[in-house]
């Protein structure tokens, strides 16, 4: 999917994804990454959602973020309940979405100035 109009003055703004990439800055990631509004990070080592461990959450807590948007692929897939409090108890947000609806999730809070940082998971 491709966004009609994009506005990039805020941050790193993704422009368009499908089920194998993610549009973002004139450039096309075709492998997991993590996304602030000032950083793109990749590679980032899980490639399904069922590998995510805490060390790969970990790279996102040490951005500082407020809230976590995970993207899971093409469909939502929650990680262990264990990881998933892990990252409560430390007073982060986390929302777990298919990778597209991370995507649009991101742009909206990146754009409202929110500290975000996404973790897509493609591939």
């Amino acid at each position: 999917m491709r966004f009609a109009e994009t506005d990039n003055s805020s941050g790193h703004l993704i422009e368009g994804y499908d089920a194998q990439s993610v549009h973002i800055d004139g450039h096309r990631y075709h492998a997991s990454l993590i996304l602030t509004p000032s950083q793109i990070i990749q590679p980032w080592e899980p490639a399904r959602a069922a590998d995510l461990t805490r060390e790969h959450l970990d790279a996102i807590l040490t951005l500082d973020p407020r809230i976590i948007i995970l993207g899971t692929g093409v469909t939502q897939i929650f990680p262990d309940p264990d990881i998933y409090f892990w990252l409560l108890e430390r007073g982060v947000g986390v929302e777990v979405m298919d990778t597209g609806a991370a995507c649009r999730t991101y742009n909206i809070l990146m754009s409202e100035d929110r500290r975000v940082a996404a973790g897509l998971i493609l591939g």
